[in-house]
């Protein structure tokens, strides 16, 4: 079974294509820059072949067929109708979504009604379902929802202390996001552990330049950082993550600051960006080894506002099985990792350093021997993820 997982964006379309009777990869790659002059498509094989093309590409409809040229000179697919099926990430899934969705015409309105919620999401996607939908005459379309995971929530942890009528009106809520991440990891690791999945408990951290912390139970989410939006909780690459919403006023009052303004200014130049004027953890490390006391800041305060999420979600679990640390720099940053867990011996997490300084290509313990709850270094896989479940879906 060939399954063609895509992500669509505005201006980009990733792809990984798999063979799911084989458990491999068989190729990866990317169309950037749609709408511009030039846009760059690249395709990567299996067997480490690449096959690329440079041209102008105006629409996401002439970057699937530039995608589907690079498959052809590839031989592992001359048209996307071979397919078995075509497995979507979508980002907002509201209320309306629970459950990886066979795509019609009414889930792909749902999805498009929730744009919203979504404004530099849904649209994109909606835009790269349909052209896919063109493209592949026939083949089946699954939507998996990053806030799928998620619906398990209970209300007490979704709802926010607004007007009840906010609700009921806007479905202004809690709705989280990293759910096929941290979907996929907290599996690997309660199977890692040899725990049955529906008495597992953990707190995965998915940090990444977008990141979150999630609290499950049971192999449920029952709380998660990010909010209605991508922007509270943890401190990430270039949003602000959780703070006191009067700030928001007061640089209205004092700076007169607009909506799209503050917009901008939360979303794409504050966290790490906003505090040492970089969001890439590798060059922050490179520059706390010189000496930069702004990015000695920046990072001290990414790993504080962690920790406070973890001490949280420890006492709402009760129990904790597991820390999972998964996403570029969960998985890569060892520094990181230390801080982090440093002095929460108190809830029986305690890392081994000499582990925990290793790269982590493979789930790998860094724990010491005799700690209560297991830490662990989870490597992620979205795109494998959300090609099992939409195989789920076609053999229901």
């Amino acid at each position: 079974m060939k399954i063609l997982v895509l992500n669509s964006g505005s201006s980009s379309i990733k792809f990984q294509l798999f063979d799911m009777n084989a458990s491999q990869v068989l190729a990866s790659g990317m169309v950037e820059q749609i709408g511009e002059s030039t846009s760059q498509a690249k395709l990567t094989t299996h067997a480490k072949e690449d096959f690329s093309a440079s041209k102008p590409i105006a629409t996401h409809e002439e970057a699937l067929e530039t995608m589907n040229a690079l498959f052809a000179q590839s031989g592992l697919l001359n048209s996307l109708s071979e397919l078995d099926a075509i497995g979507h990430r979508v980002v907002h899934g509201g209320e309306l979504f629970s459950t990886p969705t066979l795509i019609d015409q009414s889930v792909l309105e749902g999805i498009r009604g929730l744009s919203a919620l979504a404004p530099l999401h849904n649209p994109a996607h909606v835009v790269g379902i349909e052209t896919a939908i063109k493209q592949s005459k026939g083949v089946p379309q699954v939507a998996v929802f990053d806030t799928a995971f998620h619906r398990t929530l209970p209300q007490h942890a979704y709802m926010y202390a607004l007007p009840y009528e906010l609700y009921e009106s806007l479905h202004v809520r809690r709705y989280g996001f990293h759910g096929t991440s941290h979907h996929f990891v907290s599996k690997s690791a309660a199977a890692h552990l040899n725990i049955p999945y529906e008495n597992f408990n953990a707190i995965s951290l998915h940090l990444g330049n977008g990141t979150s912390a999630t609290a499950i139970q049971g192999g449920k989410s029952v709380d998660t950082s990010m909010g209605i939006s991508p922007l509270e909780g943890l401190i990430m690459g270039t949003r602000s993550g959780d703070l006191d919403p009067a700030i928001l006023f007061y640089l209205h009052r004092e700076k007169g600051y607009t909506i799209a303004e503050l917009d901008t200014l939360l979303n794409k130049q504050s966290g790490l960006k906003g505090i040492c004027g970089n969001n890439d953890m590798r060059e922050i490390g490179l520059m706390i080894d010189k000496g930069d006391e702004k990015a000695t800041l920046a990072f001290e305060m990414f790993a504080y506002r962690i920790k406070k999420y973890v001490g949280a979600y420890s006492a709402v679990l009760g129990r904790v099985d597991a820390l999972i640390f998964t996403g570029g720099i969960g998985e890569n940053d060892s520094r990181l990792r230390t801080k982090v867990c440093e002095g929460l011996g108190n809830l029986g997490i305690s890392i081994d350093t000499n582990t925990n300084d290793q790269r982590c290509k493979v789930i790998t313990p860094i724990h010491t021997q005799n700690a209560p709850v297991a830490t662990l270094v989870v490597p992620t896989n979205e795109e494998l993820e959300i090609a099992q479940q939409t195989q789920a879906v076609l053999v229901k």
